[in-house]
């Protein structure tokens, strides 16, 4: 299965998951056991289900994935902790185990948000000369700066390395048009740079970005 279809599988098990905790937690505090008696029976086998894709999913992705920096290892420590805390909390029907499980969860995803805006900060590049007006001016040389920079990360300085479900480069047949509005709107867990490039910068990604065919 590609890396996208983990990918968007990945989002909708997490987000099922969280729901359902959330669900449960609002009846434990509201002091419902009978409507929570009844909802575990009701999502105790989809629970499962969704669960073991969480986790499924979740390792795919984490063999995949393209920076394993500290944002990321508090995130998936917090996903750790939440999990086993929020199955004893309905366990011992502890509302403050409930309530903690919850708060984890929500910190979980706040930061893998905050992790994928990393990629879409634009990285200044330096020693290139990017004045298109400049007599030593270098359309490709310029795109390899801004590549490099921020790019290769998920790409590879090959433009093959396909990580986080990045496209291998050297396959590409998109015209300039699409390239464009590619790294523009984003696509997958590829973020939309629309306000990070002008249109030079753009010119001279597409110009080496094509030259990996």
């Amino acid at each position: 299965m590609p890396f996208v279809a983990f990918y968007h599988t990945h989002k909708l098990v997490v987000t099922l998951f969280v729901l359902i905790y959330l669900v449960k937690a609002i009846l434990l505090l509201l002091g419902n056991k009978e409507a929570l008696a009844r909802f575990n029976k009701l999502v105790k086998i989809p629970e499962m289900v969704i669960s073991l894709l969480f986790f499924a999913t979740g390792l795919v992705m984490l063999s995949r994935i393209a920076n394993f920096n500290t944002l990321f290892a508090i995130k998936l420590t917090l996903v750790v902790l939440a999990i086993p805390l929020a199955v004893m909390a309905y366990r011992k029907a502890s509302k403050v185990m409930a309530v903690l499980a919850v708060l984890l969860l929500f910190s979980a995803y706040g930061l893998a948000e905050m992790y994928k805006a990393q990629f879409a900060k634009k990285h200044e590049v330096t020693n290139v000369v990017t004045d298109p007006q400049a007599a030593n001016y270098d359309l490709y040389k310029h795109g390899e700066a801004l590549f490099k920079a921020q790019c290769t990360v998920c790409h590879g300085d090959d433009g093959k390395a396909s990580r986080s479900g990045a496209k291998d480069l050297t396959l590409s047949t998109r015209s300039d048009a699409e390239i464009v509005a590619l790294i523009k709107n984003g696509k997958n867990t590829m973020p939309k740079m629309a306000n990070i490039y002008n249109e030079q910068e753009l010119k001279a990604l597409v110009a080496y970005v094509k030259g990996f065919r």
